[in-house]
């Protein structure tokens, strides 16, 4: 296998309801990753966040009973919201044999999410939502390295109704099935898609798809896995 890079430019209209969307870059990229053949580097990302984290719920919202303020589903089950500064720490999928140790991942001096230090291991943006809480997590890890596959080599073979495990801090284990996948050019990323509002839990799984372009350093397309919360344990 070639290189890697994960997370790139994202666009689609908003939906604005009560949580942030991580809004980057002319208003739609979020954190690349590439290195040449060869290489170690990870190249530039989008600036920070320009709003509320989108684990922030509005005045009035209840975390614990899985309202979202003015946004949420009065139809969707109850949810035990994860209690303050529990934080993920592994992520293992067990169809694709993924079992990974999770890393925080911040915002560099341009402001851009930085990638994870390791091709073995997946990250967690660490100033999004944390799993099991109310909004849309989200974990991004490397497709492949300079010498072989990367954590999330196998993600396009996530099916519907695949599982994914989150262990917090707690012990508490985060369990999401997989709703579906995308497959998305990097220039026209669904921003609000991934990092829009949501009614319950859920998790976005992030990696890098498609042609890798040799001129540029970085594969031309993003994968997107979207997953919902299924029970807590």
């Amino acid at each position: 296998m070639t290189v890697s890079q994960f997370v790139s430019s994202h666009r689609r209209a908003a939906v604005a309801l009560g949580a942030a969307v991580l809004l980057l870059a002319g208003g739609a990229t979020v954190a690349a990753v590439a290195a040449q053949p060869g290489g170690s580097g990870a190249d530039a990302q989008g600036p920070a966040p320009t709003t509320a984290p989108a684990s922030s719920a509005s005045p009035g919202a209840d975390p614990a009973s899985g309202a979202a303020g003015s946004f949420q589903d009065p139809a969707a089950p109850s949810y035990t919201a994860p209690p303050a500064g529990a934080t993920p720490e592994r992520v293992q999928i067990p169809s694709i044999g993924v079992d990974s140790g999770l890393e925080d991942l911040g915002l560099g001096a341009a402001g851009e999410l930085d990638p994870p230090q390791a091709w073995e291991s997946a990250g967690w943006y660490r100033d999004g939502t944390v799993p099991g809480a109310v909004g849309p997590a989200v974990i991004a890890g490397h497709v492949d390295s300079g010498s072989g596959p990367a954590v999330f080599v196998d993600l396009a073979k996530l099916a519907v109704g695949d599982e994914v495990q989150v262990t917090l801090s707690t012990g508490t284990v985060e369990t999401f099935r997989v709703t579906g996948s995308e497959r998305t050019p990097k220039a026209t990323f669904p921003t609000s898609d991934v990092y829009g509002s949501t009614p319950t839990p859920s998790l976005r799984l992030i990696t890098c798809d498609g042609t890798f372009d040799r001129s540029t350093g970085h594969y031309v397309d993003n994968l997107i896995v979207f997953a919902d919360l299924v029970s807590t344990s």
